[in-house]
């Protein structure tokens, strides 16, 4: 079975920027403005970064581009909030999102939450403002399903043995393709991990081989943040298959596409980088998307820990 990795965003520049590494493009809603002011619609497009939404607490990523769809516009000074309209009726008030760089200084990205107690077809309303400019509103729907495909916060944990340093003779640079690699991150499998009855973050991102410019920030982003918990497993994953030839890693390909790994398979996952938090029970505990702040990943840190 291959299973092929898709980006998550459909504007050309975010998918060079923004999107996850993919073998083969695939389709992510794109936005259908509903009833939007043309002055506004003109503007800018929102952009859904996420994959997928589901019933249940989303974390929700969104970005901007301008009216051509061609340049990401979104930047620490512009605001975003977003509020959601439901098919009964339902609302969730317009809350304030908050901006994260994708890549430094070049593409940015807006982070929420939000609780969707039914699926089907939702209008999210945005409101977005930048110095000097008029406010902009606009809307676009997009769909909500009863359950994501991917394995997401509340569901346990597949159990899969991933490589470590131990089934390589302790040489780092044939299990991951970062070029300054931790090898704290390749010391512990994901299965005794989660046999071991503790917290853990599991990480799945190949700098050298993802397609965009995110793979490599999500690993340095979360050094420091592993550092700061020296008590704290942390696991990263190359997302595909890799050989070691001519005295570096090379990908496996199947049919012209990058081969996912068993791990990938069974998380689910249809973009990367992705990053797990994993309580003691083995569930997943929380989850992130291509992209995210050091802040987010302390915070549920910190809930898995307190939970014990």
């Amino acid at each position: 079975m291959t299973h092929r990795l898709r980006p998550a965003a459909l504007v050309a520049a975010l998918i060079v920027l923004l999107a996850a590494c993919a073998s083969n493009a695939g389709s992510t809603p794109v936005p259908n403005p509903s009833k939007a002011p043309s002055s506004s619609a003109a503007a800018v497009l929102p952009v859904p970064v996420s994959s997928e939404f589901r019933v249940g607490d989303n974390r929700t990523v969104f970005s901007l581009a301008d009216s051509t769809g061609q340049k990401p516009v979104a930047a620490p000074d512009r605001t975003l909030a977003i509020g959601y309209r439901g098919p009964q009726g339902e609302t969730i008030p317009s809350a304030p999102q908050t901006f994260i760089w994708a890549v430094e200084g070049v593409s940015g990205v807006y982070a929420g939450h939000a609780t969707f107690p039914s699926a089907g077809s939702w209008i999210a309303d945005f409101t977005t403002e930048a110095p000097g400019s008029p406010t902009i509103t606009l809307s676009f729907s997009f769909d909500v399903k009863q359950k994501a495909e991917v394995v997401s916060p509340g569901d346990p944990a597949p159990s899969v043995k991933t490589p470590t340093i131990a089934d390589v003779g302790g040489d780092v640079a044939r299990i991951s393709s970062d070029s300054k690699p931790v090898s704290r991150f390749y010391q512990t499998s994901e299965a005794d991990a989660l046999a071991a009855k503790k917290p853990f973050v599991l990480i799945f991102a190949t700098p050298k081989f993802c397609q965009t410019a995110t793979c490599g920030p999500t690993l340095d982003r979360l050094k420091p943040v592993a550092a700061a918990h020296p008590e704290l497993t942390f696991i990263n994953v190359e997302p595909y298959q890799l050989q070691f030839a001519d005295g570096s890693l090379q990908p496996v390909m199947t049919g012209g596409n990058l081969t996912p790994v068993e791990a990938t398979v069974a998380f689910k996952l249809s973009t990367e980088p992705y990053v797990f938090v994993v309580a003691a029970d083995g569930k997943v505990s929380a989850s992130f998307e291509l992209v995210f702040s050091p802040a987010e990943i302390e915070a549920a840190i910190k809930a898995v820990e307190a939970a014990g």
